[in-house]
C-alpha cells in the first residue's frame, strides 16, 4: 500500500503565498505521474497542475503564472508553490499519484486526504 500525506495548507490573506507538500510512503518502486487537484465547496474537483517523472508539467489556466509544481524524486515528495493567492483559490487541495509498487507490477492510483487552503479577502 501507498500513503500520500499533504501538508502546508492554512489561512492566508489575498496576495499571500503558501507551499503545499505531499509525501508518498509505503511500497514504492517508482512514481510516474503526480498532480494537485482542488475542490471548492459546491464545486467539482478540478486539476490544478501535474508533473511527470521527467519533470514535464501541465497547469490549469487558473494556476498559470501564479502556481509552480515540482517534485523531489529522491524524497517521493510533490510540491505546489502558490503565489498571489486569491479568495477563489480557497479549496481543499488533494495530491494524486500513479505509483508502481514493484518492477513487474502495474500502475495504481492513490489520493491524499487533502489539505485546506483558505484565502481571505
Amino acid at each position: 500500500q501507498v500513503q500520500l500525506v499533504e501538508s502546508g495548507g492554512g489561512l492566508v490573506q489575498a496576495g499571500g503565498s503558501l507551499r503545499l507538500s505531499c509525501a508518498a510512503s509505503g511500497r514504492i518502486f517508482s512514481i510516474n505521474h503526480m498532480a494537485w487537484h482542488r475542490q471548492a465547496p459546491g464545486k467539482q474537483r478540478e486539476l490544478v497542475a501535474s508533473i511527470n517523472s521527467d519533470g514535464s508539467t501541465n497547469q490549469a489556466d487558473s494556476a498559470k503564472g501564479r502556481f509552480t509544481i515540482s517534485r523531489d524524486n529522491a524524497k517521493n515528495t510533490l510540491y505546489l508553490q502558490m503565489n498571489s493567492l486569491k479568495p477563489e483559490d480557497t479549496a481543499v487541495y488533494y495530491c494524486r499519484a500513479l505509483v508502481k509498487s514493484t518492477a513487474w507490477g502495474g500502475l495504481n492510483l492513490y489520493w491524499g486526504q487533502g489539505t485546506q487552503v483558505t484565502v481571505s479577502s
